[in-house]
């Protein structure tokens, strides 16, 4: 859920060397532009180049992929960890084929779909996506008009942490992540401040700890996501989204968009038509089963093959309508 044309904030890492370096890096290894994807006519699958973005939900959805794609297509996949903005640059490259969870990035897909023409849109995941501000449920029993953003200020004492500079905290995972909180406290003139944690891990460790600890906690977070299942965090009601409200990143007052979840690729993968493309252009699961194998990963502390393998054997029916040709 990297950057997009509302969010705030932007990736530091910034400059066209350093962006281009992070590809070469993950690349290496990976098959020559024009050689990845496999071919339609051979139905051979060759070298799948799968952009791999830091949340456990994303490395589901790619878990599963790669294991489909390995053990019932024969492709060789290359897994590249990569932060979403890199990842798109590596389509005119040949460096990357495939991303599997798209939240919106409207800024990308007008760049590297309408203007650059290096990308292509290949259809939902079938996941809803939901981002939020969100504190942990014995907030909301002993304070229950917490979850109106209008009554945050008068909460804001009890969120003040060293960090935060005398204001309440507002905790956001990785920078990188679409995010307009910022623009968000600034224009509602909210008493906070919004400070980054650095990783989807660092948002459930917080919300575990405030439920534990009876610990004041307003965080960043999103759906869908297993955490939800184990501790039902409470979403502050922010004002309501609309149509264009967040067009100018600066002037966002309202709250995030519904998100369908799409997955986008490379044209020249697209244009190949080989198994490992139509493998992605057909999968399509739901929030539910995408919770399980991430649950797998991060709380069962499976790897992400293993949990791709279990959820795999356990769902042939749904893998099946993915294969080319089915």
């Amino acid at each position: 859920m990297g950057q997009n044309r509302t969010a705030t904030t932007r990736l530091a890492l910034g400059t066209g060397i350093a962006l281009v370096a992070a590809l070469g890096l993950a690349g290496c290894g990976g098959a020559k532009v024009g050689e990845s994807g496999g071919d339609a006519a051979s139905g051979e699958c060759g070298t799948f180049n799968l952009a791999i973005n830091p949340w456990v939900g994303y490395k589901a959805n790619a878990a599963v992929i790669a294991h489909v794609a390995e053990t019932e297509l024969g492709c060789t996949v290359n897994k590249k960890d990569l932060k979403e903005e890199i990842a798109w640059q590596g389509f005119g490259s040949g460096e990357v084929d495939a991303i599997v969870e798209n939240w919106g990035h409207a800024d990308l897909k007008k760049k590297y779909i309408e203007e650059q023409q290096t990308a292509v849109e290949a259809g939902s995941t079938g996941v809803d996506g939901e981002i939020g501000w969100y504190v942990p449920p014995w907030m909301v029993e002993k304070y229950p008009d917490i979850t109106d953003w209008k009554n945050l200020n008068k909460y804001s004492d009890l969120f003040r942490t060293s960090e935060s500079g005398g204001k309440g905290q507002l905790l956001d995972g990785d920078p990188s992540f679409v995010t307009n909180d910022e623009a968000l406290v600034r224009n509602l003139d909210l008493d906070y401040k919004v400070v980054y944690g650095g990783s989807e891990t660092a948002l459930i460790q917080g919300f575990r700890q405030a439920q534990e600890r009876q610990k004041p906690f307003l965080g960043y977070f999103y759906s869908p996501h297993w955490l939800l299942q184990d501790i039902e965090l409470a979403k502050v009601q922010l004002p309501p989204h609309t149509e264009g409200c967040d067009e100018d990143a600066q002037k966002v007052a309202c709250d995030y968009p519904e998100y369908d979840l799409d997955k986008i690729v490379s044209k020249k993968f697209a244009d190949a038509g080989g198994p490992a493309y139509r493998l992605v252009q057909n999968f399509e699961w739901t929030n539910e089963d995408q919770n399980v194998v991430a649950g797998y990963i991060a709380e069962d502390k499976m790897s992400p093959e293993a949990a791709a393998k279990k959820w795999v054997e356990e769902n042939q029916d749904k893998v099946k309508a993915w294969l080319p040709g089915e």
